[in-house]
């Protein structure tokens, strides 16, 4: 017998399942988010629904907003379920399911003056944002916002109906400067590096192009905080259901699972408030910049140098890469040799604990995180993870013989195979452009590294371009199992 989540059920549900010790009722909207992924249920929505357990902080409840197709899909399996979420977490030892409802509502996606009317609303005191890596229209070579971008020179020409975040962002900015009312905290949640300043430059970016005052304004009055965020959360598939409704009895269109640990670093600069998060365990700084780098560099770039080889050899899960020596071992090679020791500092946080904690949270065995996730997008997440560290690595000629060969798995897997044969499906923006330059980089590597707008100007130094194409052309004589043992016996 399983229940079917709603309000009405919440006293119904097993006793085994936490559930909010607050309703619905009881909060008021302060919050506005956008992208209600699997993530930001996992993360800000958990942190929030911590808080107002512990009573406290009622008036920063979040609504939901979106721009996508999937945005809408979203909403309508959640708002069938009054907005709530059941949040499982687990590792080898561990299973625990509770219910979130820290989010009240969830505006529909495509009606843009509904949305710029409740960004107005002086209730709203932040608005932030999970849009992923590849949402913040910023060219991968230079690493600054492009403004032009077909959609941002779009939202530019008609702010009365804007169709990204930014110009949803700026239009409800614009109203409340209008109106006199103080503008809200934009607060990004994704895993960028600088990713307030980023926000900052795609927001007030955009306004230049109608207006430098505007634009100006934008600059001197409203606050960007930088955040570092961070906790392995998976897709959700009807196994997580099955789950979900075999071990706890619940029925949810859309449940998440994901790991027991989770971080945030955050910039304390909310000139309109913020709700009390250092009680549920964020930690406010003064400068996020060196957490936000560890984390983005070490588990982030870790991410990307598994999926490739896994994906090559036909590895499914992301577990059962960390349980394959040769994978592991590159990893461990990797972070140790070249990744760690081009990082700065961070305080009370010695790297190599950092890193021993990286690989058991990748092996957590419960989690059900697979190598294809971790695949898609690689197009931003490469000029992000792994590539500023290689560029590092050569303004300080030192070694980059791991880092080619991530990107270099990376153009292998781009070509459509496994080395068994079997099609590398993936999802990324570029995927077409990818699959035809990695066709030709097998017999002229350099093909692969012209993606200017990708390599930028680590595709044009002589020392990686020779590094790249000798480990690609090993690749591909030799398969990834091979060429990653060359690699362990110091022989790439």
């Amino acid at each position: 017998m399983t229940v079917k989540l709603s309000k009405a059920a919440l006293q119904n549900l097993p006793k085994n399942v936490g559930v909010p010790g607050y309703s619905q009722s009881d909060l008021k909207a302060g919050i506005i988010h956008f992208g209600i992924g699997n993530f930001h249920r996992a993360h800000q929505a958990v942190y929030l629904d911590a808080l107002f357990n512990a009573g406290t902080d009622h008036e920063w409840g979040l609504v939901g907003a979106g721009v996508l197709a999937s945005d809408e899909v979203m909403r309508q399996k959640l708002q069938a379920q009054d907005w709530l979420t059941t949040v499982v977490e687990q590792d080898s030892g561990h299973r625990v399911a509770h219910v979130t409802s820290s989010m009240i509502d969830y505006l529909q996606p495509g009606d843009s003056a509904n949305t710029i009317a409740r960004l107005a609303d002086p209730e709203i005191r932040i608005v932030s944002m999970t849009i992923t890596e590849g949402g913040y229209f910023i060219d991968p070579a230079s690493g600054v916002f492009n403004p032009q971008h077909p959609a941002i020179v779009a939202d530019a020409a008609d702010m009365k109906d804007p169709k990204t975040v930014f110009g949803l962002i700026l239009a409800g900015l614009i109203r409340r400067r209008n109106e006199g009312t103080a503008p809200f905290t934009v607060m990004s949640c994704d895993n960028i590096p600088g990713n307030g300043h980023v926000t900052s430059d795609a927001v007030s970016g955009l306004a230049a192009l109608i207006d430098a005052n505007l634009a100006e304004w934008i600059k001197q009055n409203v606050a960007f905080p930088n955040s570092m965020v961070d906790r392995i959360t998976p897709a959700t598939t009807d196994r997580e259901r099955n789950l979900l409704a075999t071990d706890f009895g619940i029925e949810d269109n859309w449940p998440v699972f994901c790991e027991p640990f989770k971080q945030w670093v955050l910039e304390d600069h909310f000139p309109t408030g913020r709700p009390a998060l250092e009680k549920v365990g964020v930690t406010f700084v003064k400068d996020v910049a060196p957490y936000e780098l560890m984390k983005i560099r070490i588990l982030n770039g870790g991410h990307a140098a598994i999926a490739y080889p896994a994906s090559l050899m036909d590895i499914h899960f992301v577990h059962e890469a960390m349980e394959e020596p040769l994978i592991r071992d590159f990893l461990t090679k990797l972070e140790r040799e070249e990744i760690i020791p081009v990082l700065p500092p961070v305080p009370d946080m010695p790297f190599d604990d950092y890193f021993d904690l990286i690989v058991r949270r990748f092996s957590n065995p419960k989690i059900g995180d697979t190598i294809q996730r971790l695949c898609q997008d690689g197009s931003n997440r490469q000029p992000k993870f792994i590539l500023p560290t290689t560029a590092d690595r050569l303004k300080a000629g030192r070694s980059i013989t791991g880092l080619s060969l991530v990107s270099a798995l990376w153009c292998r897997f781009c070509a459509g195979t496994t080395d068994s044969g079997k099609p590398t499906n993936y999802l990324d923006a570029s995927a077409e452009r990818l699959k035809v330059e990695a066709l030709k980089a097998k017999d002229d590597p350099k093909a692969f590294l012209a993606m200017t707008d990708i390599f930028g100007e680590v595709g044009t130094s002589p020392i990686f371009v020779e590094s790249f194409s000798r480990i690609l052309r090993a690749l591909w004589d030799k398969g990834a199992r091979e060429t990653l043992k060359l690699y362990l016996d110091d022989k790439l």
